[in-house]
């Protein structure tokens, strides 16, 4: 679940920065949001917790 909230809040960066051109910084709250729960699934993954 964490793997596919990352690539939603990815590809919502993408075309936010390049097809719509946001012109704030806040869209790259987004990218940073998506590197968040990567890391978050593969610490858990890691933990040996399982994802449901």
């Amino acid at each position: 679940m964490l793997i596919a909230l990352a690539v939603i809040l990815g590809i919502a960066w993408l075309l936010g920065f390049t097809v719509f051109h946001v012109a704030s910084g806040i869209i790259h709250v987004l990218v940073i949001l998506a590197v968040v729960a990567l890391i978050a699934h593969f610490v858990g993954a890691a933990r040996g917790r399982r994802a449901t």
